[in-house]
């Protein structure tokens, strides 16, 4: 046998050998009733232990393609081409195949963990259920009955909903534009995947923040764009660092969050989105102004958009409700120059045949009453109030352990650990006590931090949960 596995794949050894004798038994190299090599011989010529052959061997019988006997042997299925044979897909390579990447695993575990209704989540990034308008959204429902089409809507999305968010972003943000500017998302995340898909390909060099949202970095990364990274202080980036990083990598576009920061908190200096603005009309580069957390502002005073700072055209503005209304509402926005509005437009349309109507009919409703501001000075209440107790509680069981510069918006604390702790094994060690926070390395390149969302949790939540995660780093403290 020539082949060998190559050992600095990522795959694992076992992996790589079931597909290559799955391959071959598919090209007819090893033919119908045929033996494999036995498990201690094929172990020894490939150098792995006869574990990883086992594997490799086992996963091929669950495909049905070889047939195990004890003291037998492994030999290749006899009717594998039969009528009688049912073969099953190797979905394993299908889903390791895909060219759209996963989230982290460690995204996917804490995920699945935060569904266990004992633990406390301080991980998600979203409101707790006793922030969303649900008695708003009832009397609407009961007030004004849906007169609405049912069949498809415009593909940039509700006309009229498009007038009220035109309205809206004017009153609130000070953004001028009109319904042919904006495109009807499912939330920021389609935006996004629109945006990078639509108007970039393979190997073109990007600009992030540094940290950044961590559910963003597989898009970019499923695109094969080139990332590279914009450091981050409590002023947000510098913006020192674009013209240094164009001049090296030719940057096509760039994403920014610069208000109430996710995971830092941060908010870009109103000198820095003046200088921003200034080198993206030098270079010519588009600016993606992702805006989730602007209007919680806790004491109301919402900073300049970069959208309405922008007189050239060159900012491409994402919101949606999800962060101050309903999660899972589904309604997010892209404002931008028409030709491009038009062609996300029409990827979209490839996608889903366009937004759902009862969302943006209710959305609608919502954004355009009085029923909005009233929520709205409502949460920002209870968000600093939220704030303030998890604020107190950390500097109360780790005053000395930890360092944090207090939000002034948004739903989330980044929480330096002044001590050498494997921010895993304190997560796992949290998640035993009943808690889940997010290591800091999976934003990006900066270790020793955790972020927690103050947002998702009741305040007696962020307490006990506070509490349990203090017992669990200095349990690891200990070790």
């Amino acid at each position: 046998m020539d082949w060998r596995p190559n050992r600095a794949d990522k795959k694992p050894i076992y992996k790589q050998i079931a597909d290559y004798f799955e391959q071959g038994i598919s090209s007819g190299i090893f033919p119908p009733d045929s033996m494999l090599p036995s498990e201690r011989a094929l172990a020894m010529e490939l150098q792995v232990n006869r574990s990883t052959v086992v594997a490799a061997y086992e996963e091929l019988q669950s495909i049905g393609v070889v047939e195990r006997k004890k003291g037998s042997g492994t030999r290749v299925s006899a009717d594998i081409w039969g009528i009688s044979h049912k073969r099953i897909p190797n979905w394993g390579r299908y889903v390791e195949d895909g060219s759209f990447l996963p989230n982290l695993p460690l995204v996917q575990r804490i995920r699945k963990e935060t569904e266990k209704k004992e633990l406390i989540n301080l991980a998600s990034g979203e409101l707790a259920s006793p922030l969303f308008p649900t008695e708003q959204f009832q009397k609407i429902l009961s007030e004004q009955p849906f007169t609405g089409h049912l069949g498809y809507d415009h593909p940039q999305g509700n006309m009229v909903l498009r007038d009220t968010i035109s309205a809206h972003v004017k009153e609130y943000k000070d953004i001028d534009t009109n319904a042919s500017s904006i495109l009807i998302t499912s939330g920021a995340q389609q935006a996004l995947n629109l945006i990078v898909q639509c108007l970039l390909k393979p190997r073109d060099a990007v600009a992030i923040e540094d940290p950044s949202y961590c559910f963003s970095l597989p898009i970019f990364q499923s695109a094969g764009l080139r990332i590279f990274h914009l450091p981050m202080d409590k002023h947000g980036i510098d913006p020192d660092d674009l013209i240094s990083l164009h001049r090296k990598h030719r940057i096509r576009m760039v994403f920014l969050n610069p208000d109430h920061h996710n995971p830092t908190g941060s908010v870009l200096s109103l000198a820095r989105r003046k200088r921003v603005l200034e080198l993206s009309a030098e270079f010519g580069i588009p600016i993606i102004e992702d805006d989730p957390y602007s209007l919680t502002t806790f004491d109301g005073k919402v900073n300049p958009t970069l959208k309405s700072m922008d007189h050239n055209g060159n900012i491409l503005y994402i919101s949606s409700l999800s962060k101050i209304v309903a999660s899972g509402l589904r309604i997010g926005w892209v404002i931008g120059p028409p030709q491009v509005i038009q062609r996300l437009a029409d990827a979209k349309q490839q996608v889903d045949f366009g937004h759902s109507v009862f969302p943006q009919w209710i959305a609608n409703e919502f954004v355009g009453s009085k029923h909005f501001i009233t929520h709205i000075l409502a949460l920002r209440k209870e968000l600093k109030r939220q704030k303030d107790v998890m604020t107190a509680s950390l500097n109360a069981r780790l005053s000395e352990q930890t360092e944090f510069i207090v939000p002034k918006g948004g739903i989330h604390l980044w929480c330096k650990l002044n001590e050498n702790v494997n921010e895993y094994h304190l997560l796992e060690e949290s998640m035993k006590r009943g808690v889940a926070f997010v290591p800091g390395s999976i934003f990006g390149s900066k270790k020793g931090y955790v972020r927690f969302t103050f947002g998702r949790g009741e305040t007696h939540l962020i307490r006990e949960g506070i509490t349990r995660f203090a017992d669990a780093f200095y349990s690891i403290q200990q070790l």
